[in-house]
């Protein structure tokens, strides 16, 4: 897994030196447009980690988190 910055250009992301795959699939976040968007080391590092935790399935369900809340 790999974090890249990009640029929307005529509505593609283009991301530079990033080499991936073709067909490969990818998450994205933005951000608005006045907003910055900064992550030390550490923090990218968390990032990173939880993402692998999505992708192995360990993560609540919408329908579980609200099931578990006090009605």
């Amino acid at each position: 897994m790999q974090v890249a910055t990009g640029t929307v250009i005529d509505g593609k992301i283009v991301l530079e030196d990033v080499p991936l795959l073709e067909g490969a699939v990818v998450t994205v976040v933005t951000r608005g447009a006045d907003e910055s968007f900064s992550l030390t080391a550490e923090q990218e590092d968390e990032l990173l980690a939880s993402m692998a935790e999505i992708e192995r399935g360990e993560f609540v369900s919408l329908e579980s988190l609200l099931a578990s809340l006090p009605k």
